[in-house]
């Protein structure tokens, strides 16, 4: 899954696409690396993110889903986004994901995306965006993780959606801190083990920094070793920034554990 913000301040590459035509030409070269799902985001989510309007959203996303949708039809096409309105709208222009780091807590995401037939990330996230770094702590942060996300997937599949169309997303670097951060990683394979689809964001995100003192540009490094671990399951979505060099580091390392 490769990351497209079309937003003027997430942590790695706000402003960079916020023009449309940078974001679809970018999305473009996202799918020449090897993308198979292109995520399109309007709103950042990094910490202390302040939130956007429904109409200042759907105005970035919108148009760049729909085109892509139509340069790429082989592409799966995801938007990441919490209000249903803007799933709505992106999934009725070629959208056929949502990405939601709220796991749904607006109730009408579920019936949206089950009206389109469309898959869901549930995403655990404490608090909000601008919030979740405030208070880090857990008893025990997989039980606790893994708990809310079995529940989410639980509501989902209620609300009709096909359980292989909702995937489950540990939230590295949401409300977490490295250590929390580490151990998700770690046990990516328990929370596998409820039964659905897993994703996992850990590109670029600032725990590599906290554990290597890694400036933000040069996080690649830090951001393949958390998931190597993750490649060894069946049914993993990696969500990256650097589609490529993602690409040739899972194509050695499925070919290195071939040959063991």
């Amino acid at each position: 899954m490769g990351i497209l913000n079309i937003t003027p301040d997430s942590f790695s590459d706000g402003g960079r696409y916020l023009d449309a035509g940078a974001a679809i030409a970018h999305g473009t070269q996202l799918v020449a690396e090897g993308a198979d799902v292109i995520d399109v985001g309007g709103e950042s989510t990094r910490p202390g993110a302040a939130p956007v309007g429904e109409t200042v959203e759907a105005d970035r996303v919108v148009p760049v889903v729909a085109e892509l949708a139509r340069l790429h039809p082989r592409v799966l096409i995801s938007v990441d986004t919490s209000k249903p309105a803007v799933a709505a709208a992106a999934l009725t222009a070629g959208a056929s994901m949502v990405n939601d780091v709220s796991a749904a807590r607006d109730g009408e995401m579920l019936k949206v995306v089950a009206e389109h037939g469309a898959a869901i990330v549930l995403m655990h996230m404490r608090g909000e965006p601008r919030t979740m770094q405030a208070d880090t702590r857990y008893t025990d942060v997989v039980a606790e993780v893994h708990a809310f996300l079995a529940g989410r997937a639980a509501a989902a599949v209620a609300a009709g959606i096909a359980p292989d169309r909702v995937l489950l997303d540990p939230g590295i670097g949401f409300g977490k801190d490295a250590a929390g951060n580490a151990r998700l990683l770690a046990v990516v394979a328990d929370l596998a083990a409820l039964g659905h689809p897993v994703v996992v964001g850990a590109s670029r995100k600032s725990f590599i920094s906290a554990l290597t003192g890694a400036a933000n540009g040069e996080r690649l490094p830090g951001s393949l070793a958390a998931i190597a671990g993750a490649c060894a399951l069946p049914r993993v979505m990696l969500r990256v920034h650097d589609v490529a060099a993602t690409v040739q580091f899972v194509t050695v390392l499925a070919a290195v554990r071939s040959a063991a």
